[in-house]
């Protein structure tokens, strides 16, 4: 429906729209935060440049790649590369990754308010900003979670300790044969619980967060609700970009918020209730606190 919508990028002035955004969070009954990888980008966690090369130079050397989202798409031809890969680029966005301040500020911006976050990212910066896990649903996947790669059964498994020793025993580029996980059921490989093909695996958690999420939509629908975009592209805007127009659209107390570097716009049908800030989201948040 809205992937040919025309949308209406905004011009209007950046402390204009400052303004009538904390105005409206100052007085919303609900804030839905929806919230893409450019929350994370803002917060410094690049998957290229100069942290890329800090944590991957000898795969960039060796394999040619250049980036750690393409990197997780390579076809390496053993499972001990393919896990040196994986357990280093789990370890540097899940486990060794420090709180990023855009999180905390969104966290401190949404205090007090009834908030739910719905997230494609996969890197836990919500939890680790102390956000609450009921109010939360990452649809993508969570980096610290495997998967059978089949998969034989509907569950998911904690990584970080497996994780952690696949770090510390890799050597040129691969891990210790045995360090490889397998399914506890069938023994087929583990895999990311990534959303990236129809093997994902929903488990009972992931259900649960969606029914939480539905339920919180559907007894809020009517009321003076924010749809809080923040760094959300144009890969899957059918998640959280989409649905956040049309319930803009369905309620007139609604405000359609996009925060977003080099792509805030929004359709031309609800460019009346819409706040769009071509900036960085980090800087605006630090200055919706100011």
């Amino acid at each position: 429906m809205f992937s040919r919508t025309k949308t209406l990028p905004y011009t209007a002035d950046c402390s204009e729209q400052l303004e009538r955004l904390r105005g409206a969070l100052q007085s919303a009954e609900t804030v839905v935060v929806g919230a893409g990888a450019g929350l994370s980008t803002s917060a410094g966690m690049s998957y290229s440049g100069e942290r890329f090369e800090r944590y991957f130079a000898d795969f960039k050397a060796k394999y040619g790649i250049t980036d750690m989202y393409s990197g997780g798409f390579y076809p390496f031809e053993t499972l001990e590369e393919y896990w040196a890969w994986w357990s280093r680029h789990i370890f540097v966005n899940r486990y060794a990754a420090s709180v990023g301040q855009p999180y905390a500020d969104l966290l401190a911006l949404l205090e007090g308010k009834d908030y739910f976050v719905l997230t494609t990212n996969v890197d836990h910066q919500f939890q680790l900003a102390g956000f609450d896990k009921k109010r939360l649903f990452y649809t993508q996947g969570d980096y610290g979670l495997w998967q059978c790669s089949e998969p034989c059964h509907a569950r998911t498994y904690d990584n970080e300790a497996a994780v952690r020793q696949m770090v510390k025993r890799q050597r040129d580029m691969k891990i210790p044969t045995e360090l490889i996980p397998r399914c506890p059921r069938c023994g087929a490989p583990m895999t990311m619980n990534l959303r990236c093909d129809g093997t994902f695996v929903e488990d009972a958690g992931w259900l649960a967060a969606a029914e939480r999420y539905s339920d919180f939509l559907h007894s809020r629908k009517s009321g003076r609700v924010v749809f809080l975009e923040l760094g959300v592209g144009a890969n899957t805007p059918s998640i959280i970009k989409y649905p956040f127009w049309r319930m803009t659209e369905q309620n007139p107390h609604a405000l359609y918020v996009c925060i977003n570097k080099g792509e805030a716009a929004c359709p031309r049908t609800i460019s009346s209730r819409a706040v769009c800030i071509d900036a960085d989201i980090g800087q605006t948040l630090k200055a919706l606190l100011g």
